[in-house]
Formats: C-alpha cells, sequence, structure tokens
C-alpha cells in the first residue's frame, strides 16, 4: 500500500505503530525523570492517534481492510510493549501483565474463530472501560510521579485494570460462546 495513496485514520495508524519504538526509548533508556513525562506524553499522543483513526473512519466512511486489521493490532502492539517496559523498569507486577497480554490474545483468537465463521463481534462496554483504566494505568505508571496520594491512585487503577481485563473477558466470552460452540 502506497502511503500517498493511503487515507488518514490508516495515516494515523501507521503513526501510532511508528511511535511505539520511540516511547520504549525514551522510557527505558532516557534520562530520568524528564523522559518518563516525556514518554507518558508520547504514549498519550500515540493513544490519541487510536480515538481520532476510529471517529474519522467512521464519521467519513473511511473504513478500510487494511484499517480493520491493523487498528487493533496497533493498539495491542502500544499497550503490550508499555507494560512489557513497565515490567522491565520494576513498576509493573509481571503477573498483571500476563493477564491483560493473555486476555488480549485470547480475545484476538476469539475474533478470527468468529470472523471465519462470518461474524463481527463489538466491542462492549466492559472491553471499553478496560481499555480506558489500562490507559490511565499505563500514563500514571510512566510518568511514575513521586507523590503519595498520586502512587496510591497509580495502585487502585493497576488492581482495578486486571479485574476489569478479567470481568471483560468472562462478558465477551459468555456473550458470544456461540462462536465457541459452532466449532467442531
Amino acid at each position: 500500500m502506497n502511503l500517498k495513496n493511503m487515507n488518514l485514520p490508516n495515516k494515523l495508524t501507521l503513526l501510532r505503530i511508528v511511535m511505539i519504538p520511540v516511547f520504549v526509548v525514551l522510557l527505558l533508556w532516557g534520562p530520568k525523570p524528564v523522559c518518563n513525562y516525556v514518554a507518558a506524553l508520547v504514549f498519550i499522543a500515540a493513544s490519541l492517534t487510536d480515538t481520532a483513526d476510529g471517529y474519522i473512519a467512521r464519521k467519513y466512511n473511511l473504513i478500510t481492510t487494511f484499517g480493520k486489521f491493523m487498528d487493533p493490532l496497533a493498539d495491542k502492539l502500544l499497550v503490550c510493549s508499555a507494560m512489557i517496559c513497565l515490567v522491565d523498569i520494576g513498576r509493573l507486577p509481571s503477573w498483571i501483565c500476563i493477564i491483560i497480554i493473555a486476555r488480549e490474545f485470547a480475545i484476538s483468537g476469539f475474533r478470527l474463530v468468529a470472523a471465519d465463521n462470518g461474524l463481527v463481534i463489538a466491542a462492549s462496554m466492559w472491553g471499553k472501560v478496560k481499555t480506558v483504566c489500562q490507559m490511565f494505568m499505563v500514563i500514571f505508571m510512566i510518568a511514575n510521579f513521586p507523590q503519595l496520594p498520586i502512587r496510591y491512585f497509580t495502585t487502585i487503577l493497576m488492581y482495578a485494570a486486571a479485574a476489569l481485563t478479567i470481568i471483560s473477558l468472562i462478558d465477551y466470552m459468555a456473550k458470544n460462546s456461540k462462536v465457541l460452540s459452532s466449532q467442531k
């Protein structure tokens, strides 16, 4: 696909993917604490491209096969990269990272099975709330604010993200169990 011929939502998706290594370098190897805040800003900007590309694609009917595939992949790459980095620098327990990434793989596999059966499964309210909570958790963990009340809030976000990840998985599987039951 030629970049010049690509629509704006797809360009935003590619921009999000390009921002991931910038974010990782800042977070892992940049001078602290300045690069924590810059990395948080890059993560926020990348997250906002997700909101923007979806809005623009739907509003102007610019939905493409490329976007349907790459947009969720870019989201998963961004969030998983951030969480793996946070585990590496000791800000996120590995078990929470594993729960969140395992859920993403499970749902992606589930969506592939559904697509193979001609079904499109929309995100649920629980999935959207989970995503927002995870994004805020990641932003606060990246910024690594030293103030105690903010640290407590970050810890609450972390456990809420883990709980919402599990709740959204259960909700997703329960609402879409027909996909699995149709497999032989």
